[in-house]
């Protein structure tokens, strides 16, 4: 049986535990996330590769529960029982729980591994599993960090990371004359339109990052002599391409 082992940092007014059993290991924090744009994946995927006759398959999905992680991993193990390891980790926004498993590998070789290329790359709301079906050929330890970590790295390309913005949904109506005006003040000032309807006046549903809206309402302002002002419907997440 692998000891327990646990360590407790305190930084910046976080209270970190790390603790490893069977080589399984669980990062909590106890206070929420400050910064409310993250970046996390835009669909379920996968990819993979050979290394030294191994075959490693990473899969990657978002996730926004910690079930949602629990059931997309038995879902792997399940496909794919006839495997020699299927490694996962995954990172939660909510509580910023990390979690990890090196199932079977040597610890520290698999599940940080692939752990680490997703704290790297700052994602949350994501659960990686890279199944291994062993070559007969070992890798050694350093060859097992690295080909977990391509495993995580090709997963997560493929699910094609996104910004989520926490953005101000916003509606705005203006006549047919102050249109083309409004609709250019609007892409100028950082905002994106999200829904255009004509009847008596045109009528126009966007979105904009909180810290831009004075900038957009001064810009409508001046272009419209005061008369067209985007309100506030509500604080929403939209996602943006990470280039």
């Amino acid at each position: 049986m692998t000891d327990l082992k646990s360590v407790s940092v305190s930084k910046n007014n976080l209270f970190v535990i790390v603790k490893a059993a069977h080589s399984v290991a669980f990062l909590l924090v106890g206070e929420p996330m400050t910064l409310k744009d993250y970046k996390t994946v835009q669909t379920e995927a996968y990819d993979e590769f050979t290394e030294k006759r191994s075959r490693f398959i990473g899969y990657c999905i978002p996730v926004s529960t910690e079930k949602q992680a629990i059931d997309f991993i038995n879902s792997k193990r399940s496909e794919h029982w006839d495997a020699t390891h299927n490694v996962y980790a995954y990172s939660l926004r909510e509580g910023n729980i990390k979690r990890y498993s090196d199932d079977g590998e040597p610890s520290g070789t698999a599940g940080m591994p692939v752990l680490d290329v997703i704290t790297k790359n700052e994602i949350y709301d994501v659960c990686i599993v890279v199944t291994r079906y062993f070559g007969g050929v070992l890798l050694g330890t350093g060859g097992l960090v690295r080909a977990y970590s391509q495993g995580a790295k090709v997963a997560l390309e493929a699910a094609k990371p996104v910004l989520m913005q926490c953005c101000l949904s916003c509606v705005l109506e203006c006549s047919y004359n102050q249109y083309g005006k409004v609709s250019s003040v609007i892409i100028e000032s950082g905002g994106k339109i999200d829904d255009t309807s004509y009847g008596v006046n045109v009528n126009i549903a966007l979105h904009i990052p909180p810290l831009h809206l004075d900038k957009l309402n001064k810009a409508l302002a001046d272009a419209t002599a005061g008369e067209v002002k985007a309100e506030v419907i509500e604080e929403k997440y939209y996602s943006a391409q990470i280039s």
